[in-house]
């Protein structure tokens, strides 16, 4: 399914970013994520985030390189060549970016792959449901008498919402619901091959979302990013209930009960230290701080409460929230250093922006922060403050205090959503025909 890490670093076959350099045996799917380019739409999705920034960075550079120029001529700046040459170049690149979002994304980012090999570009959004669900249900035929692990990654219930001629009109909640009716039928495709494999009993299933519905996503006045009830935000804020707050589902017959509701918080995180146990393995004991806890115990009924005591909620590099599930009272207790400030004020969403902004000018810093006792307020509609809550100093002390603990254990890596590494590399391009002429059907065996 949808990959959404990238493939290359320095050339476009050295796939340092692919599956298959990072655990897995075998890959089927995209590498990039969905967007609406890739359904031809009039609605683009990635080129109206890009394009003011691409163009920006180009009329600045354009700029640069005139001045410099001017200077060099007139002999008043003592600039050497190779720096206005390679400073013309960036500007190029940004240029060629900027004009390429208005039509190249779909032939280039859309792009399907089978381990290291293109095999559709762009691909086909009629087929790519069925191609997906049979890859799927080959994997399971053929890994069936050896243990696996199978990570399917959806491609529904995410803006354009492909939904096959089968499913249109299904549900009463319009394409969004439609969308949800075709992505169920699959999982109960993929369950059906599970059982009548025998594997039912000796399967372990996880089935969640990797963020809340997004709220921006709509089209006149149709909403297309799904509904998060009670919940304030929605998808790409780092610290509403609205954007990370999902819900999980597991299915283990044999081993875990039936129809139990657990309301303890857990994290995605914590699938690399279950599927780890699962497999009789135990995770590194060296330096690294592994933030996941195994889901086992709580799912087994042997613990009552989930491994997390604190949640830190990051919108990319920044620390906008943390939550604070105090064992001794049951209270769950959150404070938001910053929150994304909602255009219109008033909408719970960034509909000016098209998605909420981590830093800057778009967010609003708090000090002291944001405080709300979920247990009481899980809408966090009504903040808390040391006129109201007694205990207002002491928690906000207290999660400060884990704040710094946490930070300690963080080792600094590059920026991989820089504009530099955003900027369009030709040089990186995945290109299944010579490049920029990339086009290829391999699935029906044309090129």
């Amino acid at each position: 399914g949808k990959w959404h890490m990238g493939v290359n670093c320095k050339s476009r076959h050295d796939h340092c970013h692919h599956p298959l350099n990072h655990g897995f045996d075998y890959f089927y799917g995209m590498p990039f994520t969905l967007v609406n380019e890739c359904q031809g739409t009039d609605d683009p999705e990635l080129a109206k985030s890009l394009q003011d920034t691409y163009w920006l960075y180009t009329q600045m550079i354009i700029l640069s390189v005139l001045t410099l120029l001017i200077g060099k001529l007139t002999n008043l700046l003592p600039v050497k060549w190779k720096i206005i040459i390679t400073l013309a170049i960036c500007g190029l690149l940004y240029f060629i970016s900027w004009f390429s979002s208005y039509g190249f994304t779909k032939h280039w980012n859309c792009i399907l792959m089978r381990n290291y090999d293109i095999t559709e570009q762009p691909m086909n959004l009629e087929k790519t449901t069925s191609n997906m669900l049979k890859e799927a249900v080959s994997f399971i035929e053929r890994s069936k008498n050896r243990p696996f692990l199978l990570f399917v990654s959806l491609l529904h219930v995410h803006t354009p919402l492909i939904t096959t001629d089968k499913f249109l009109g299904r549900s009463r909640h319009g394409l969004y619901g439609d969308n949800v009716e075709e992505m169920d039928w699959m999982v109960g495709r993929l369950l059906d091959v599970i059982d009548k494999e025998g594997l039912k009993n000796t399967t372990f299933i996880y089935f969640a979302s990797d963020h809340g519905g997004s709220l921006e996503a709509h089209r006149g006045n149709t909403q297309l990013g799904g509904w998060n009830g009670i919940y304030k935000g929605g998808k790409g804020m780092g610290g509403w209930e609205g954007g990370i707050r999902v819900p999980g589902i597991v299915r283990w017959p044999g081993m875990l009960p039936a129809g139990k509701i657990i309301n303890e918080l857990t994290s995605l995180m914590d699938i690399f230290p279950t599927v780890v146990h699962l497999a009789g393995g135990a995770v590194p004991q060296d330096s690294r701080v592994i933030d996941g806890h195994t889901l086992l115990p709580l799912l087994q009924g042997t613990a009552q409460h989930s491994g997390h005591e604190f949640m830190f909620h990051y919108c990319g590099v920044f620390l906008h929230a943390v939550r604070w599930h105090q064992k001794d009272s049951g209270a769950i207790w959150k404070a938001h250093y910053a929150t994304p400030v909602f255009q219109p004020e008033a909408s719970g969403a960034c509909f000016g922006r098209g998605i909420c902004p981590c830093f800057g000018d778009g967010v609003t810093h708090h000090d002291p922060p944001l405080l709300f006792d979920l247990s009481q307020d899980p809408s966090e509609a009504n903040p808390l403050s040391a006129d109201i809550e007694p205990l207002f100093d002491t928690v906000t002390r207290r999660i400060s205090k884990a704040v710094e603990e946490h930070r300690r254990t963080l080792t600094p890596v590059p920026e991989q959503l820089s504009p530099y590494n955003n900027i369009w590399k030709p040089w990186l391009q995945p290109c299944c025909g010579t490049f920029p002429f990339c086009w290829c059907d391999e699935e029906n065996n044309t090129a």
